[in-house]
C-alpha cells in the first residue's frame, strides 16, 4: 500500500500545501525530517494494519471531534443522540479529555502528543487507536510518550512518507483527523468542536498557558485548517456536516443544529 493514502488527492497537491504552510510558518523541514525518522525508527514492525482502520470506517460516518469551545455543548448533543452507537468517533488530541469527561472513548485519536498524555495514554489502554504525528516540535513528547504504547499505533508525517510513516494529508489535529476520515470510504464525515475562528478552546490549550506569540502562531494553524478543510470539501465525493455549535461554517460543507438533523440525512 503507497504510504501517501488519500485517493482523492495527490502528494504532490499535499507536499505544494506542505511547502507554502513551512513558509509561511517559518518551520524547519529539516526538523521535521528528523522526527520522522525518529518516529518511524522506534515503530517499525509495530505499526497497526491500515486495514483495522479502514474496516472500522468504511461505510460508516465519521464524527471528529476538535477541542474548540464548541466541543462541551456538541459532546452533550452527542451523548442524548440515540442513534450515537451508528457512527464512529474519531477525537482530535485535546478533544479526547472532553470526551472522556463525558466517559466516552474515541474509536481513533489523531494527535502530536501535545495534549493531556494520561488522558491519551487512559483512552489508549481502554481501546483507542492512536494516530501519532511527528513533526518538528515534538521530538521530546515521542521520545517520552511513544515507548509507553501498545501496538494500536499508526505513525504520521507531514513531509513525504517513508518506512512505517503513512501522510493522509491535513496539518492541525483536527483538519488531519478529517483528511483521515477522507481516505478511507466513510459514508459522511460530520465536525464537531471545530471552531477555527474566534476563540481557542479550554481542551485545546488554556489560553493563560500561552504566550502572546503562542497565541498568534495558534491563530494562524487554525486560519490553515480551516482552508485546508475548505480545500478538501472541493476534492471529495463524501458529504461533510458541520455541527459545530459555535462555529462559523466552512465552505463546501453543510451547517446542522442537531445529531437529529442529521439523521434526517444520513440515516433514513
Amino acid at each position: 500500500m503507497k504510504r501517501f493514502h488519500n485517493p482523492w488527492i495527490t502528494l504532490e497537491e499535499w507536499l505544494e500545501w506542505y511547502h507554502n504552510i513551512v513558509k509561511e510558518l517559518q518551520f524547519d523541514e529539516l526538523a521535521d525530517l528528523e522526527a520522522s525518522m525518529l518516529l518511524d525508527s522506534m515503530l517499525k514492525g509495530k505499526v497497526l494494519e491500515f486495514t483495522h482502520i479502514e474496516r472500522m470506517l468504511s461505510g460508516k460516518i465519521s464524527v471528529v471531534f476538535g477541542a474548540g469551545p464548541s466541543v462541551e455543548v456538541d459532546i452533550k448533543k452527542f451523548v442524548e443522540f440515540p442513534q450515537k452507537d451508528d457512527f464512529v468517533i474519531v477525537a482530535a488530541d485535546g478533544a479526547t479529555t472532553a470526551l472522556l469527561e463525558h466517559h466516552i472513548i474515541p474509536d481513533i485519536i489523531v494527535t502530536d502528543l501535545d495534549g493531556n498524555v494520561d488522558d491519551l495514554l487512559r483512552a489508549h489502554v481502554q481501546g483507542s487507536i492512536l494516530v501519532v504525528h511527528a513533526h518538528g516540535d515534538n521530538i521530546p513528547q515521542l521520545k517520552n510518550i511513544v515507548p509507553l504504547l501498545h501496538e494500536r499505533v499508526l505513525p504520521t508525517t507531514q513531509i513525504e512518507p517513508f518506512g512505517c510513516l503513512y501522510n493522509f494529508g491535513g496539518f492541525t489535529d483536527g483538519d488531519r483527523a478529517v483528511f483521515l476520515s477522507s481516505s478511507v470510504n466513510v459514508k459522511a464525515i460530520v465536525l464537531a468542536g471545530m471552531d477555527l475562528e474566534g476563540g481557542i478552546g479550554s481542551f485545546s490549550k488554556p489560553l493563560s498557558m500561552l504566550t502572546h506569540k503562542q497565541l498568534i502562531m495558534k491563530r494562524k494553524k487554525l486560519k490553515i485548517a480551516k482552508e485546508l478543510l475548505e480545500w478538501l470539501a472541493t476534492k471529495i465525493p463524501i458529504p461533510m456536516y458541520d455541527i459545530t455549535t459555535y462555529g462559523v461554517g466552512l465552505r463546501g460543507t453543510i451547517k446542522l443544529e442537531s445529531f437529529y438533523e442529521l439523521s434526517l440525512h444520513e440515516l433514513r
